[in-house]
């Protein structure tokens, strides 16, 4: 941001959303000014040494200076007792006994087993060797069968209630759709856990021969997150039932806005000791309103940073809540 920017602003308003935006800005770098120097001369410390050589002046010996020690001096009668240790073998860990096994067995022909002397070699043992085999993902196709029912007695007689009866599908998580629940976990496991974009998903599945757009995954997507509005209401309850939330806000660009436009994903950290639950929210804005429809009720402490957004902890009148500054969560 220029100075033309600041001269350039027409009203007061303009001029109060400059100054919040250089206020955000200032307090990002910062933290990445901190963030710098913690790396280079450890933690706490602003300014100090980088290197990591002793001065010759410095208390700590020299390693090439120290005096050798004294070794006694032994007699040609004298011995001298070697404890014994223990060393591990190193080599390949084995694979784990819960995987099941398929046996390839190897045989010599009649030709190899000749001996020199004209006589078939007989079996004395075996050797044993394990590898390790991928077997690809499979696909398939589930066909949900409904039997249809009717009554024969009722056939052609005007009735009031159904003369046919069909059974009823399972509940499904998006109703009409083609996907499975496991389907579903596989696509969104791919996407959040290991990274890997609807776009690349797509050229997966198209090379196993199944086409399924990214724009039909991304819909999926959404429908699950829907369904899952309930678990997430109830892990919600769990993190403020506990007397410790850590809490902290991080820039996020939205995919096909504005690039001077600021999002942010905030993140709420809880649960049972043993149990962390971690909650994301996506708002559009950094404003403490936030963080106050969020703790609505809630009775703890609340870990943050120093950001001002977070202030209104520290003024609550009833003092329900108790702010920690200047810890990451």
């Amino acid at each position: 941001m220029t100075r033309d920017t600041l001269k350039n602003a027409e009203s007061l308003d303009e001029v109060k959303d400059i100054a919040l935006n250089l206020f955000d800005e200032n307090i990002i770098l910062q933290e990445q000014i901190k963030s710098l120097q913690d790396r280079l001369f450890g933690p706490g410390q602003a300014f100090g040494r980088k290197s990591e050589k002793t001065p010759k002046d410095g208390e700590q010996m020299s390693l090439f200076d120290m005096p050798e020690p004294e070794l006694p001096i032994l007699n040609e009668d004298d011995t001298v007792t070697i404890t014994e240790h223990a060393r591990k073998k190193r080599g390949r860990k084995p694979l784990p006994a819960d995987l099941p096994r398929v046996d390839a067995v190897h045989k010599l022909s009649e030709d190899d087993r000749k001996c020199n002397c004209g006589c078939l070699k007989d079996k004395i043992g075996e050797e044993v060797s394990e590898q390790l085999e991928y077997i690809p993902a499979k696909v398939r196709v589930i066909r949900n069968i409904r039997y249809k029912y009717a009554c024969k007695n009722c056939e052609g007689v005007e009735d009031d209630g159904p003369t046919v009866s069909i059974a009823r599908m399972p509940d499904q998580i998006i109703p009409k759709s083609i996907a499975t629940p496991g389907l579903l976990a596989h696509i969104l496991t791919a996407k959040f856990a290991d990274a890997l974009p609807f776009y690349r998903q797509e050229k997966q599945f198209a090379r196993i021969g199944i086409e399924l757009a990214r724009s039909t995954m991304c819909n999926w997507g959404m429908k699950v997150a829907d369904a899952c509005e309930i678990l997430i209401g109830m892990m919600k309850d769990d993190v403020l039932a506990n007397p410790m939330i850590g809490i902290d806000e991080t820039p996020l660009q939205v995919l096909k806005g504005p690039r001077k436009s600021k999002s942010y994903m905030w993140i709420f950290r809880g649960g049972p000791p043993g149990k962390p639950i971690i909650l994301f929210e996506y708002h559009p804005t950094r404003s403490g309103d936030v963080v106050s429809t969020f703790l609505n009720g809630y009775k703890g402490i609340v870990q943050t940073d120093g950001y001002a957004g977070y202030d209104f902890l520290d003024t609550k009148k009833d003092r329900l809540m108790l702010r920690i500054r200047g810890l990451k969560c």
